[in-house]
């Protein structure tokens, strides 16, 4: 049953990519394709972060260990729309041209802070095998509380780069700090 149900979230996890590749090949991204693309995946890359910042809280709520068995996958998939998303940036809208892409990541915060983020979102993609939980042991939860900086970094991003709409980047912030708040535990006086 499990099985069934996780193949079910790999392919609604997929939904989006081959939404975003319906659009590209049927001309479909509006007057400005790049930015089209670039929004998309940044923005598919925070709502998968938040469903895995969701999935401990869920499994505390429900009692169910499926979410837990969900949560890996689901946090691949913001390695993969981030990834997607940093790609658009450096192929298809700046060509592999360094010299403006390093400058970007040196003088625009919001580049910076979101290209950090997809660096610190590589060593936990590295280690999310089971073979690696075994061997990391109990560093292997420390290494994996970076998804709370990396998601905090990841709004922060979205605010930077919002110059006039705040309204989209201020949810997305406030449904990471409440994810992030559910793990605050309160000592109970005794």
């Amino acid at each position: 049953m499990i099985r069934y149900l996780k193949s079910s979230v790999f392919t609604l996890s997929l939904i989006p990519f081959f939404l975003i590749t319906y659009k590209i090949f049927f001309n479909k991204l509006g007057p400005e394709p790049v930015k089209e693309i670039t929004h998309f995946t940044g923005e598919w890359t925070l709502v998968f972060i938040c469903l895995t910042l969701a999935m401990s809280p869920l499994k505390r709520f429900t009692k169910l260990t499926f979410w837990i068995n969900i949560r890996r996958m689901l946090g691949l998939f913001v390695f993969f729309y981030a990834t997607l998303h940093l790609l658009t940036y450096v192929v298809i809208d700046y060509r592999f041209d360094w010299g403006p892409i390093l400058n970007d990541v040196v003088k625009k915060k919001y580049i910076y802070i979101g290209f950090s983020a997809w660096i610190l979102l590589i060593p936990l993609a590295l280690t999310s095998s089971k073979k690696m939980v075994r061997l990391l042991k109990q560093n292997w939860k420390k290494l994996h509380r970076l998804i709370y900086i990396i998601a905090i970094f990841g709004s922060l991003h979205f605010i930077w780069l919002s110059k006039t709409i705040f309204f989209k980047p201020l949810i997305y912030t406030l449904i990471i700090l409440f994810l992030l708040s559910l793990r605050i535990k309160f000592k109970k006086n005794t």
